[in-house]
């Protein structure tokens, strides 16, 4: 499906469905001038991605070798199929940071990395198992690596007589990046900002505070001259300033709920047990039936809450010597 979001310069809007996925689809955005033309995002290395995204590019009359891509952070749902569609003359934009993390991923360093920080945390490694046949990030990212154009915070892409600002916004991913089109006040958000459902913020490895990061970041773009933002998931256009301040409401009321966790505990408690008694928005599902995949990312999540609170000394992290696994208690 394409749809049309802006007259100068064009923008349009591909849906690209993301199956089985709890995100539903990707809006793919695409910017056309006369000289060049800009997507930003790709989808899923699977065929249904690949597919509606070839498709909405023919409807519109793109040629491929006049194309470039922006990615705006390296998950498998933003940058799957780029290097299947992109051009030989194509230029494919990435943040420095993510394209790091990127390369990382295809020598398999990221994801064992973080395998054994959740393990560490007292994730259970049977569903750390089950999860690297499962993870669709994982089996559905680029076939293989491309090559990147790496930018840094507030670098300047020209496309005909646009000027995009990429806008640095680590939080979701450590480099995460949204481009903004100052003149028409347009935001492209990426899943920094969405507006249905909140972004899922996790632990990196070699980033000491990934919610503190997100929070700052969301400060920071807040404040922009923006009268539409266009996100990358679900409902994709509201309110840049009213929706940072409902997704900081909504980290603020977690982080005093993760506190309030262990002030009811009698014994220091690890990572997951605190998960599992947070309250999760599933449908009133217990914990128990949660999917493998979506305690992989509550776990992620509170993990990130964790450190922003040992960082600012509110909480205090130690080490159990039977076990080898992190447990935490309230200063």
């Amino acid at each position: 499906m394409v749809e049309k979001i802006f007259d100068n310069p064009k923008i349009y809007r591909v849906l690209v469905p993301l199956p089985e996925n709890p995100l539903r689809s990707l809006n793919s955005y695409v910017i056309m001038t006369e000289k060049r033309n800009l997507v930003i995002d790709t989808g899923f290395n699977r065929e249904e991605c690949y597919g509606a995204l070839t498709e909405g590019l023919d409807e519109l009359g793109i040629d491929i070798e006049d194309t470039d891509f922006f990615i705006t952070h390296f998950h498998g749902d933003h940058c799957g199929t780029v290097g299947r569609i992109a051009g030989e003359r194509s230029r494919i934009f990435m943040s420095e940071k993510d394209y790091s993390y990127l390369v990382g991923d295809f020598e398999d360093a990221t994801w064992e990395d973080i395998e054994s920080v959740y393990v560490e945390e007292g994730f259970p490694t049977d569903i750390v198992c089950r999860l690297k046949s499962s993870n669709q990030a994982k089996k559905y990212r680029p076939d293989r690596l491309f090559k990147a154009v790496t930018l840094q915070d507030r670098d300047v892409i020209r496309l005909g007589d646009a000027e995009l600002v990429c806008m640095l916004t680590p939080g979701h991913t450590p480099g995460h990046m949204c481009l903004y089109l100052p003149e028409k006040k347009i935001l492209f958000s990426g899943d920094h900002v969405l507006f249905d459902i909140t972004p899922n913020i996790t632990s990196w490895m070699g980033i000491a505070d990934s919610l503190g990061d997100y929070m700052q970041s969301l400060e920071m773009i807040k404040d922009l001259d923006v009268e539409i933002t266009l996100a990358a998931h679900r409902d994709s256009r509201g309110n840049l300033r009213e929706r940072a301040d409902e997704i900081l409401e909504h980290h603020r009321i977690r982080l005093h709920d993760t506190a309030e966790v262990l002030r009811e505990s009698e014994r220091p408690l690890n990572a997951y047990e605190i998960a599992q008694m947070m309250k999760w928005n599933l449908r009133g599902r217990s914990w128990d039936s949660f999917p493998d995949n979506q305690k992989w990312f509550a776990m992620g999540e509170t993990i990130s809450h964790i450190d922003y609170l040992v960082k600012r000394d509110f909480i205090l992290k130690q080490i159990d010597t039977e076990s080898g696994i992190y447990v935490y208690s309230l200063k």
